[in-house]
């Protein structure tokens, strides 16, 4: 069922723009800037968003449900450039367009930073999300005075941190985890787990550190990753009625053949156990497992009581590449609407759903920013999902991400230039073509660059002498080869790596704020810059724990 929202009217009072803007010719002259829409346009549209935005309904009941969306490493950027993406792909210039969720009414800066981190990794981000605490780097839901490594289950227990997931358990909701990343992995694995190292996705993790360590083995007594979502506690383990997503060859052991991809691979735990047959096994005659696109469409919500989906031996595919994968896999959106047909069959009680669109981040890290940018769009496509399938009056949506990347627009690109192509200007004359615009060195640039990561071009120690003073003399710059002419290139590829800064073998997170945007009950909670745990607290308090 679609539900109409006043609060997504604000949002969506955007203009029919009929701008032509044609691909950019490999020489970059294209046709001009054109604008036919009315100066009027503009300022009607601001007044009708004040209008609608006085309308505004904070929803002060309780939350039934909550849906707790993270795009992990979807800073501003991000989000900026796959808004222009997924408008231009509709015919626009772009820059007018919104994501889905975009159009929710109440928005809201995160700091990120985590107890030890001034730019953080997703495991204690999350963590501070769903605990309400600032952890430590690499750990997942206990708190900071947790020593690194710790091996001592006992000592784990006494660190531990509930999550709003089990406090949603033993309050009698039903709960969920999807993500397009391996479901041990740091951000879905913060919602159910806790360990002082978030690698240790299996037991041949720990085994591995056991031996780089000089312990002894199974010394090292904690549970894994994968283990805990299968031994969760009673409640907890009842009420987690959906967990979707990428890892499969966690839960698998080393002599058990992968179903997918010719069955030439293995699973890789050491201790002999199928996690996968012990979810079936454990959860009641309608439990099912799943690793492919047929069992997933055959799976009915109505007779199945708990449904593990893992759909790759690692991460999910790349939206983009999803469609070519083996066994076939569902997008981020299907996963998201089978797991709220399962939790919303108890009606009265509500649900608990946690969604990550994990490989935006991925992709970032692999200085890719088309990959990045179409995981950005299919999650605004879960989220919008998740809306219409949920009454907007009892269901609190948070969309946010854990952390940034070092990944910017940058040059002065006119409006509707392609995102992922060279930056081409206005023209200085009206009508006429424009021109891609130039570096010092005479050569053109992409909008989309990264600080630092894989994409490095030339070696900074052999910058000519103008780039090491300040103000740069124009003179002192000349092609020396310290970047490639990309004039013929096409930037515009899913395979097209633009230029980075700094040489890393993988692109870093940011420090910088990221948004948080946010719907229906206790939404209005959303606001001004946040501290990244109190996300958790906006839960917690939509819930009346």
């Amino acid at each position: 069922m679609k539900h109409k929202h006043p609060n997504l009217a604000v949002r969506s009072a955007l203009f029919t723009l009929a701008t032509a803007v044609a691909v950019p010719a490999a020489t970059g002259a294209e046709p001009a800037v054109q604008g036919p829409e009315s100066v009027s346009d503009w300022f009607d549209a601001g007044q009708e968003y004040i209008e609608t935005a006085k309308n505004l309904r904070r929803i002060r009941d309780r939350a039934k449900n909550v849906i707790f969306f993270v795009g992990d490493g979807m800073g501003v950027s991000t989000v900026t450039a796959a808004r222009i993406l997924e408008g231009q792909q509709m015919g626009k210039p772009g820059e007018e367009h919104s994501l889905f969720f975009e159009k929710l009414p109440y928005v809201a800066l995160s700091k990120v930073y985590s107890w030890d981190q001034q730019t953080p990794d997703s495991a204690p981000t999350t963590t501070a999300m769903v605990t309400g605490y600032k952890a430590r780097e690499s750990m997942l839901a206990v708190d900071h005075t947790t020593a690194r490594y710790e091996c001592d289950p006992g000592m784990i227990a006494s660190k531990s941190l509930e999550t709003i997931l089990e406090q949603a358990a033993h309050a009698g909701k039903d709960t969920g985890v999807v993500s397009t990343a391996r479901l041990t992995h740091a951000t879905p694995g913060a919602n159910y787990a806790h360990t002082a190292v978030r690698d240790w996705e299996s037991d041949s993790e720990i085994r591995s550190h056991e031996d780089t360590s000089g312990l002894p083995a199974d010394s090292c007594a904690v549970k894994d990753i994968a283990r805990q979502l299968i031994e969760l506690p009673n409640a907890v383990k009842d009420s987690l009625k959906v967990a979707l997503g990428g890892g499969r060859s966690y839960f698998q052991p080393d002599t058990l053949v992968d179903p997918e991809d010719g069955g030439t691979n293995m699973g890789r735990r050491k201790d002999g156990r199928d996690l996968t047959a012990e979810w079936v096994s454990t959860r009641g005659p309608s439990a099912k497992f799943v690793y492919d696109q047929a069992g997933f469409d055959a799976a009915d919500p109505a007779a199945t009581s708990h449904l593990l989906g893992l759909f790759e031996r690692s991460h999910m595919e790349y939206e983009h590449d999803r469609p070519n994968d083996t066994g076939g896999e569902p997008a981020l959106s299907e996963m998201t609407a089978k797991a709220i047909q399962i939790l919303s069959k108890k009606r009265k009680r509500g649900f608990y759903l946690h969604v990550e669109s994990g490989r935006i981040d991925h992709a970032h890290h692999a200085g890719n920013p088309y990959r990045a940018l179409t995981d950005t769009i299919e999650f605004a496509k879960a989220i919008q999902k998740a809306y219409e399938m949920t009454d907007p009056d009892k269901t609190l949506i948070i969309v946010t991400a854990d952390h940034s990347h070092v990944f910017t627009i940058a040059g002065y690109p006119h409006r509707g230039n392609p995102i992922l192509g060279k930056v081409a200007e206005v023209p200085n004359v009206d009508g006429d073509p424009t021109e891609l615009q130039s570096d010092a060195l005479g050569l053109p640039y992409t909008t989309l660059s990264y600080a630092n990561g894989p994409g490095y071009t030339g070696a900074s120690d052999l910058q000519p002498a103008g780039l090491k003073t300040f103000p740069h003399d124009p003179a002192s710059f000349t092609n020396g080869a310290l970047r490639p002419d990309m004039m013929s290139v096409d930037t515009t590829v899913p395979g097209f790596m633009p230029e980075s800064t700094v040489p890393l073998s993988s692109e870093t997170h940011s420090g910088e704020d990221v948004a948080i945007y946010a719907s229906g009950p206790k939404a209005h909670l959303v606001r001004g810059v946040m501290e990244q745990n109190w996300i958790y607290h906006v839960m917690k308090e939509a819930f009346r724990f």
